[in-house]
């Protein structure tokens, strides 16, 4: 956001009703008004901040969601480990995903999400996880779980939250997208953290 007028002063004075009322509208889900501040600096910014450590457990997105926190200076400090268990094995052996949970309802659910959440935070000694599970394309879809169906599990301290979102890009969309939503939700839950 810019604002024109002779001077910085005056530049200030037009545009601070405007941030204020962004604000007031959408609260919490602006993460910053800095120019060259990020989502995954914002997030990377709220865990050191709090102390915490966080890690990563990765289907459909593929270390992508590790990458993106990892692009933020000061990463090593909050980030553990991640795992990309693409397969239903990797998720039973690497984050005690259940046999019955991925029986009953398939590794794309919000079961298998939470899950992976609750299991990557458990194996990397964590305070919080993300777990990303979910059909980027551009095969593999079905009527009950098409294409862009993917499901985020947020672990931070103890409690999950699960969402389930659906995106309509192609692969590489798709991905792109979750990471972003799954970034967004762990600052969400991060924000909700009283020091």
């Amino acid at each position: 956001m810019t604002a024109k007028a002779s001077g910085e002063e005056e530049a200030c004075e037009l545009i601070t009703p405007v941030i204020e009322e962004l604000f007031r509208r959408f609260g919490d889900a602006i993460f910053t008004i800095e120019e060259s501040v990020t989502l995954e600096e914002a997030v990377a910014g709220l865990l050191a901040e709090k102390g915490m450590t966080v890690t990563t457990a990765e289907s459909c997105t593929a270390g992508l969601l590790a990458g993106r926190l990892m692009n933020a200076a000061g990463a090593s400090n909050v980030y553990r480990e991640g795992y990309i268990t693409y397969s239903d094995e990797a998720k039973e052996r690497l984050l005690e995903v259940s046999h019955e949970t991925l029986m009953q309802y398939g590794a794309v659910s919000a079961q298998t999400a939470e899950e992976m959440a609750r299991g990557a935070a458990r194996a990397a000694g964590a305070d919080a996880a993300v777990g990303v599970t979910g059909i980027a394309g551009p095969g593999g879809g079905t009527d009950e779980k098409p294409v862009g169906l993917v499901y985020v599990g947020c672990f931070v301290k103890g409690a999950v939250r699960t969402e389930e979102f659906h995106f309509t890009g192609n692969r590489a969309k798709n991905r792109e997208s979750a990471v972003a939503r799954a970034l967004t939700l762990l600052r969400e839950e991060l924000l909700k953290i009283r020091d």
